[in-house]
Order: C-alpha cells, then sequence, then structure tokens
C-alpha cells in the first residue's frame, strides 16, 4: 500500500497515512490519458484499414468521459484550496 510518512501526522509522530485522494485521482488521470491515446491510435488503424464501426470509435469515448472528470476535478483543486484556507481568515 502507498503511504506518506508524517505528512498529516502530529508533529513528532511518524506513523503512516493512506496515500491522499489528490495523488489518486492525478494518477488515474494519467494512465487514462495513456488509455485515451492507445484507443485513438486504434481508431486511426481502423480507419486506415477500412474497418471502422461505431463500438471501435466508442472506444475512446470511455476513457475520455472518465478524464473529463478527473481533468474536471483537478482543475478546480487550486481554486478549492485557496478558498478553504481563505474563507478561515476572513
Amino acid at each position: 500500500m502507498n503511504t506518506v510518512r508524517g505528512r498529516y501526522a502530529d508533529s513528532g509522530s511518524s506513523s503512516e497515512v493512506p496515500m491522499n485522494w489528490n495523488k489518486w485521482i492525478r494518477q488515474t488521470h494519467r494512465w487514462l490519458s495513456m488509455a485515451f491515446t492507445v484507443a485513438v491510435i486504434v481508431n486511426i488503424v481502423a480507419i486506415a484499414q477500412k474497418k471502422y464501426t461505431t463500438s471501435v470509435g466508442l472506444l475512446a469515448v470511455f476513457p475520455l468521459a472518465l478524464q473529463f472528470f478527473t481533468g474536471l476535478y483537478l482543475f478546480a483543486l487550486p481554486y478549492a484550496t485557496k478558498w478553504r484556507s481563505g474563507r478561515g481568515t476572513d
């Protein structure tokens, strides 16, 4: 299990905490981008061989849709962090 040492632990403690959500989402986004790239290459090959079907075309849509949601999360993350940190000081 991936862990981060001492990041959320009390000072002086070396306890381990699970890998945080932001890293998990970022890693998922990276893997989805690779899956999308492979799906686009498969589409190009299918078109070149004149074996294109709708199901081959939809092959790229699934990772792209998931990547859209993870990308939205990653895009909004700095704004949400800034909003949360600024909210407590006013």
